[in-house]
């Protein structure tokens, strides 16, 4: 019994992917998530998983950031992006970024079961005439990609935390941990990014993101 992976925090696209994902897999295993701090979770639980699904948007998720992650500490999960943005840009980065297949959300049932079993299969998948011609990454892009790719799954937890702008203190409480954790992860974040301050890795975070003008303020610094 294959499993599968869910993460979109938006509860009737989700049913509607584990509806997909059945009528292409009938015997999946599916699991869902609605977070990335979820979503990591649930791969250290499942470690076997035959296929992610990963929206863009959701809490945790800046951009492309969860998909570099991801991708860097699971090379070998085939992983799907969902994603309500229909630019092909959008799509084309994805791929770079290691994606298997790009989804719009307007896409058809029938598409993304076709998505769900060429990915299985070991093919790129996206809808036609979207795509275009492949895309490279910006330097800038490639190379926080690249150091973000560095990082653990607990590192990348708090650099997310950081980017959302949340305090030391506020960080340690979700991940149920101390102030002095946090700090830890902090420097070794800090160092494997090369950079000095929490401003700096929010903005090398935002190198990673679909549309840099919805960004949140960047974080003060905090001694």
């Amino acid at each position: 019994m294959p499993d599968i992976l869910i993460a979109d925090d938006h509860p009737l696209f989700r049913d509607a992917l584990r509806r997909a994902v059945l009528a292409a897999i009938p015997e999946a295993s599916v699991h869902c998530a609605d977070s990335v701090h979820a979503l990591l979770g649930l791969i250290e639980q499942f470690p076997d998983t035959e296929l992610l699904l990963l929206d863009l948007h959701m809490p945790g998720a800046r951009g492309y950031s969860a998909l570099v992650h991801i991708r860097s500490q699971n090379p070998g999960l085939p992983t799907i992006v969902v994603s309500g943005h229909e630019e092909a840009l959008i799509a084309r980065r994805a791929l770079a970024h290691g994606a298997s297949a790009y989804i719009p959300k307007s896409a058809s049932a029938e598409d993304i079961v076709t998505a769900i079993r060429a990915v299985l299969d070991g093919d790129v998948w996206h809808p036609q005439g979207l795509l275009g011609e492949p895309t490279d990454l910006k330097p800038d892009e490639a190379a926080a990609a690249a150091q973000i790719a560095l990082l653990t799954p607990q590192q990348f937890r708090v650099m997310s935390m950081i980017a959302e702008g949340l305090l030391n203190k506020q960080i340690a409480f979700d991940l149920n941990v101390s102030e002095a954790t946090v700090k830890a992860h902090m420097t070794a974040i800090m160092r494997k990014l090369g950079v000095n301050n929490r401003t700096q890795v929010a903005l090398m975070a935002s190198q990673l993101a679909v549309d840099k003008e919805g960004m949140p303020a960047l974080p003060a610094i905090e001694e």
